[in-house]
């Protein structure tokens, strides 16, 4: 059931030209080279040490990897994290 109702927000999101990310309850991953990672959209945050930063999400846990790994900023719809960023990673 939720598969069709995805795929109606979709075809909804395409038809009025809406945000997916908003429409689809999607996180907005945009990165600035590798030094600063946003994050929009996001559930809450699993782990985080200077080398490692999990972000619970609705298509699963975003894993960043990397060195002197630093939250800028934590609010409910985004979080900007800044260091050495060497991967990214989505478990779902």
């Amino acid at each position: 059931m939720k598969n069709k109702v995805d795929d109606f927000k979709y075809n909804i999101s395409e038809v009025f030209e809406l945000p997916k990310d908003i429409v689809l309850d999607l996180p907005k991953i945009i990165m600035v080279g590798n030094l600063e990672l946003h994050v929009s959209n996001h559930k809450g945050i699993i782990e985080y040490t200077d080398e490692i930063l999990r972000i619970n999400s609705s298509i699963g846990i975003i894993k960043i990897e990397g060195l002197n790994l630093e939250l800028k900023t934590i609010l409910s719809e985004e979080i900007i994290v800044t260091g050495n960023i060497e991967k990214i990673e989505i478990i779902s």
